[in-house]
């Protein structure tokens, strides 16, 4: 496993794209973001996915959430946000909001584990978005523990859980940590709450009636 070091406040260029390239090969990383530590892939690649799912544990009916660089990265990717969604994205991104979308033709099945819809936020850590900018792609950003096991904010919890598993640790340190992301579906009419955390779903819906 490579260990590369990160400032979470100053991340170095160099850094960032030792990373990208070792992610864009189809490698499996554990990256910080505001929250804690992610399982990250190349989200398009069908083959770096499926090492996620086997990595963690994870049941293959479980849709993986993604970060992305940018709001204007997620439009490339899935398209203009519906209304509630850009309205929302407006007001939390970058930050742990993660919105429920229409998943675009071309991504993998297991990213959405067979449904036809996909989470992704931009996340308010400037490691996390340098990465998915630097490799052109959104990213996979399940928690970075096996299936079972409490998530973490510890790079060093993450090499011992994982280290002989996956091929990339970004450490830039101890994460914020706290609760994950509050998951909003808003490919409806109305938003949908589908998990809560760190935002509160009263300021998801005060944020929408007050514009």
């Amino acid at each position: 496993m490579i260990r590369i070091r990160v400032d979470p406040r100053h991340p170095d260029g160099a850094a960032i794209a030792r990373a990208a390239n070792v992610l864009r090969a189809g490698a499996l990383a554990a990256i910080p973001t505001d929250t804690l530590y992610g399982l990250a892939a190349d989200a398009l690649n069908p083959d770096a996915v499926a090492r996620v799912f086997a990595v963690k544990g994870r049941a293959a009916d479980r849709a993986l959430p993604l970060v992305a660089a940018s709001a204007a990265q997620v439009r490339e990717y899935f398209g203009e946000l519906p209304a509630i969604g850009a309205q929302l994205a407006a007001r939390f991104w970058p930050g742990p909001l993660t919105l429920v979308l229409r998943a675009p033709e071309g991504l993998p099945e297991d990213v959405t584990g067979g449904l036809d819809t996909v989470g992704v936020r931009v996340p308010a850590h400037l490691v996390t978005t340098a990465l998915c900018g630097a490799c052109g792609v959104p990213l996979t950003a399940t928690s970075a523990n096996p299936t079972g096991e409490p998530p973490t904010d510890d790079p060093d919890s993450v090499v011992r859980s994982l280290g002989d598993t996956i091929d990339l640790l970004v450490d830039a340190g101890r994460t914020p940590g706290g609760a994950p992301s509050t998951i909003v579906d808003v490919t409806g009419a109305a938003p949908r709450l589908i998990r809560a955390g760190a935002i509160a779903w009263e300021e998801v819906q005060a944020c929408l009636r007050h514009g």
